[in-house]
């Protein structure tokens, strides 16, 4: 539940465009990273401050802030300062528990995503927060630590082919939000191979692992499918945002994510229904062995009940029993038994209940 639930009670009292961090808690110094291009230059390097972005703010040429961190307030301010960013869109900055969302500002236009990525070592998704920054010539991007899904979007502006670097910021920006929508397929198609072999675990053998297991996942959609949704208001609100900051040639690119996240939505469905089935397969399977056990067990039980029958009469102790004094009577009566026990068995095998 930890991964569902956030302390966000650390606001509670506070004045709205209070910068509170809520997030996990990291040691590291924010970095800024800048690459700044136009057609035919491109210039990548590390600001040291946000007062070293101010000069690449507007053009010529489109800038991409690229900022690993958001738990140094001092700097977010500084980086706010710098763009003239509304102190609200700061505060949705570090809080790290927003649902995807757009809002338009006068200068620029705010968003807030979620990146998902796969961990194979825990079979579980971890998700993290991305905030998007669409200005004239610049895109701001936001994460909570560094790494991310956009090391394909860095290479194809340092190849400079495609129309990448002749777009603008409005297209780097929509770059972006397809390389973290795109994303989610690849973690789905491991979550994918994962219920699969789950699958084939509970039909081959059950164990009350396999239980923990279907619940595990059962949790990590519920987390998906909390980044995954929203995304598609997201998505539709900037379809029908009219700002001079979207193009209309960025616009028929945006109606194509917006089919990629509905895909998405899709299989994210029709894994929790498998998730839900698989649940009632386990159950179905355990009651199945179970019931063969008893039917074995009651099998067995069946064979010795005339065994006993017998064994308890030769067991009396009278002393006027014919059948003791005779030179053969003991191989005799385990002779029949044997028979007995036999017979029984040939019938439950004919009968097909073994």
């Amino acid at each position: 539940m930890k991964k569902l639930l956030h302390k966000t009670s650390l606001k509670a009292g506070k004045a709205p465009g209070t910068l509170v961090h809520i997030g996990k808690q990291r040691a590291e110094p924010i970095h800024i990273n800048l690459i700044h291009y136009d057609p035919e230059h491109l210039n990548q390097r590390q600001l040291a401050s946000a007062e070293e972005c101010r000069p690449h703010r507007d053009g010529p040429g489109i800038s991409w802030f690229d900022i690993d961190g958001v738990h140094q307030l001092d700097v977010l301010q500084d980086i706010g300062a710098a763009f003239d960013l509304h102190p609200l869109v700061l505060e949705d900055i570090v809080n790290t528990t927003h649902r995807p969302k757009v809002e338009s500002f006068d200068n620029y236009l705010f968003m807030v995503l979620k990146m998902s990525q796969f961990d194979s070592s825990s079979a579980s998704v971890t998700t993290e927060q991305v905030s998007l920054i669409l200005g004239p010539d610049y895109v701001l991007s936001f994460q909570e630590q560094k790494g991310d899904v956009f090391d394909s979007v860095r290479q194809r502006l340092r190849n400079g082919k495609g129309r990448l670097r002749k777009m603008g910021a409005d297209y780097l920006a929509y770059v972006l939000l397809d390389s973290l929508v795109d994303s989610y397929f690849a973690v789905l198609e491991s979550l994918g191979e994962e219920i699969e072999r789950l699958e084939e675990d509970i039909i081959a053998r059950p164990t009350p692992d396999t239980q923990s297991r279907i619940h595990h996942f059962k949790r990590e959609m519920i987390l998906l499918r909390k980044a995954v949704w929203p995304l598609r208001e997201l998505i539709s609100g900037l379809q029908r945002e009219e700002s001079p900051l979207l193009s209309d040639t960025t616009g028929i690119f945006l109606r194509d994510v917006y089919d990629h996240t509905i895909q998405i939505i899709d299989t994210v469905e029709t894994l929790r229904d498998i998730l839900s089935g698989l649940l009632d397969l386990y159950m179905s399977s355990i009651s199945n062995r179970m019931n063969e056990v008893m039917k074995v067990l009651t099998i067995i039980a069946t064979i010795f009940i005339p065994l006993t029958f017998v064994a308890g009469i030769y067991g009396m102790n009278f002393e006027y029993m014919p059948e003791l004094h005779w030179r053969w009577s003991y191989p005799l009566l385990w002779l029949g038994m044997i028979l007995m026990a036999g017979g029984m068995f040939i019938f439950f095998k004919r009968k097909q209940w073994l």
